[in-house]
C-alpha cells in the first residue's frame, strides 16, 4: 500500500475550505471582488487589442489617463454608466445577466 500518495483537491473544495461555502457572505464578497477584478482586466485587454494607450482611451471616454489606469487595476468604485462609456469607446458589446434568486418578492 502506497502511504506517500498526495491528496488532491478541486478549486471548488479549496474555495469552500479557505473562503467559505457558496452563499455565505464572505464567499459572495470574494466572488463579487473577483468579477470586478476580471472586469478591469477585460477593459485593459480590449484597450490593448484596439492599440490604444490609457490616455487615448481616456480622451475617448472624457476622463483622465489616471482614471483609466485605476479602472484597469480595480473596477471597485465605478458606475455602470462609466463602464458602458468605456466599452462603447472600445466598440465592444456588453451584456449583463440578471438571475432572480427567489420566485416571490415580499413588500413588507
Amino acid at each position: 500500500m502506497d502511504t506517500n500518495k498526495i491528496k488532491t483537491y478541486s478549486l471548488a473544495q479549496i474555495k469552500d475550505e479557505l473562503i467559505g461555502k457558496e452563499g455565505t457572505p464572505t464567499r459572495d464578497e470574494y466572488e463579487f471582488e473577483l468579477k470586478l477584478e476580471l472586469l478591469g482586466e477585460m477593459i485593459k485587454t480590449a484597450r490593448q487589442q484596439r492599440n490604444l494607450t490609457q490616455e487615448q482611451l481616456g480622451d475617448l471616454v472624457g476622463v483622465q489617463k489616471a482614471q483609466i489606469s485605476k479602472l484597469e487595476r480595480n473596477a471597485n468604485n465605478v458606475t455602470v454608466e462609466t463602464i458602458l462609456k468605456v466599452f462603447k469607446a472600445l466598440k465592444a458589446n456588453v451584456s449583463f445577466k440578471v438571475a432572480l434568486v427567489d420566485k416571490e418578492v415580499s413588500l413588507t
